[in-house]
């Protein structure tokens, strides 16, 4: 995970705030100042001052509804700032990053909501990479999602250049070195495979710079497609290229109930539900293997013979012979009904009639 541009920051730092007392970073990029790493320049370069003082201790907190902060002579006002949550489906080209310099089209561009405020992708695709990426300005949703220890999975649908063969998929599996250290582990499942390219689903709780195509590269295969499918259990299938949404509240509340706090990275499941991914569900066999008949016992043997030799068997009702003893079976049938009953009614001209009436 790369926080040049997005709001990342220490999974402690909002447990460090006791009260109504916030980090003054915090405090001007969530009203639009910069982000984090900016408004550190900023307070480090003495523009930023506290009731007339000027500031330049890093990390400094304060009470906005007592403190007046100005940065460049403009004061903050401190009301309360109205948290965003987007879900993007990111085209390819476009890159993630609050730059304004930036010449190339940014994802928070994309969002058209005229109340967004600023906003900032929670962790990162690349130019060539597409799919899903969250946007917001709540910067603990952020780092609930982003960061490794909470567990929270992303998905990705790979293709890969060639036949790839087990013994990579297992290396992957296991993590691969890289120049920053080992990945962690990884699921894989397998699509389809041909002599030309190999299609998979990749499971990653992590989000290391290039991470995906880093490692397949590192196994010998060079990814040809990347595509982001999956935030935890969260998708959306009717979300084109370019197009986003506004989550629902329970879709935030569901994220970060997946979220798990712990000392290191949390085992990779399969949770998701979407129809595209059911090759993931456990099936029972479709074809007639063993594991579908069974044992064949010797009782199951004569009764199947019973019933393929009685299929084979020629019926009695056949011919004149069983039309007479169709007959009389019909006859005693007839003693057993109700009186002016004499048989079950028969169709005739359109209308159903009694048996035996006129």
């Amino acid at each position: 995970m790369s926080p040049e541009d997005d709001d990342f920051r220490d999974p402690d730092d909002e447990g460090a705030d006791t009260g109504r007392l916030v980090r003054l970073n915090k405090y001007l990029a969530d009203h639009g100042i910069a982000s984090r790493r900016k408004c550190d320049e900023l307070i480090a370069k003495g523009k930023v001052t506290i009731d007339g003082e000027i500031v330049t201790e890093l990390g400094t907190k304060i009470d906005p509804s007592v403190q007046q902060v100005d940065v460049d002579g403009v004061v903050l006002r401190p009301e309360r700032t109205e948290l965003k949550y987007y879900l993007l489906h990111k085209p390819r080209g476009v890159v993630c990053t609050n730059e304004r310099r930036e010449a190339r089209m940014r994802a928070i561009d994309l969002v058209t909501d005229p109340s967004k405020g600023r906003i900032y992708t929670v962790g990162r695709l690349d130019e060539d990479s597409t799919g899903l990426i969250l946007l917001t300005n709540d910067g603990e949703f952020s780092n609930r999602i982003a960061h490794p220890r909470y567990g929270v999975t992303k998905t990705y649908s790979v293709k890969v250049r060639g036949r790839i063969e087990g013994e990579a998929i297992e290396k992957v599996q296991k993590g691969v070195r890289l120049s920053e250290g080992w990945t962690a582990p990884a699921f894989v499942k397998v699509l389809k495979r041909t002599n030309e390219w190999s299609l998979l689903t990749c499971t990653l709780n992590e989000g290391k710079n290039r991470e995906v195509r880093r490692m397949f590269a590192a196994v010998g295969y060079n990814v040809l497609m990347l595509r982001r499918t999956h935030i935890g259990t969260l998708s959306d299938r009717s979300l084109h290229e370019g197009q986003w949404r506004p989550l629902l509240r329970a879709e935030v509340a569901e994220l970060l109930g997946q979220s798990k706090a712990s000392g290191r990275a949390a085992p990779l499941e399969d949770k998701r539900k979407d129809p595209r991914t059911r090759f993931f569900a456990t099936q029972a066999p479709q074809g007639p293997g063993p594991e579908r008949r069974g044992v064949r016992t010797g009782e199951k043997y004569r009764r199947d013979r019973r019933r393929s030799l009685e299929r084979i068997a020629p019926r009695e009702d056949q011919g004149r012979r069983g039309r007479g003893d169709r007959r009389r079976k019909l006859r005693e049938i007839g003693k057993e009904l109700p009186q002016g009953q004499k048989g079950p009614p028969k169709k005739t001209g359109g209308k159903w009639k009694k048996w035996g009436s006129s």
